[in-house]
């Protein structure tokens, strides 16, 4: 990869971090909806978070509003 021009895309530095940007809220966003609906089909903090490569703790305190 290039880092003082841009990358082999032919994208600036600005612009593939503007990408990468759009691209977390996007995987974020996805994320929420699987957390949501793996609750409602019943998984436990546990199994989420271990899915996720995270602890039970860390997915309630994270998504504790989502269910």
């Amino acid at each position: 990869m290039r880092t003082a021009v841009g990358n082999d895309d032919g994208e600036t530095p600005i612009e593939e971090l503007s990408r990468i940007a759009l691209m977390r809220r996007d995987v974020a966003r996805a994320e929420e909806v699987a957390v949501r609906r793996a609750r409602l089909a019943g998984l436990s903090w546990a199994e989420i978070g271990t899915l996720l490569g995270f602890s039970k703790q860390a997915m309630h305190k994270k998504y504790r509003r989502v269910g």
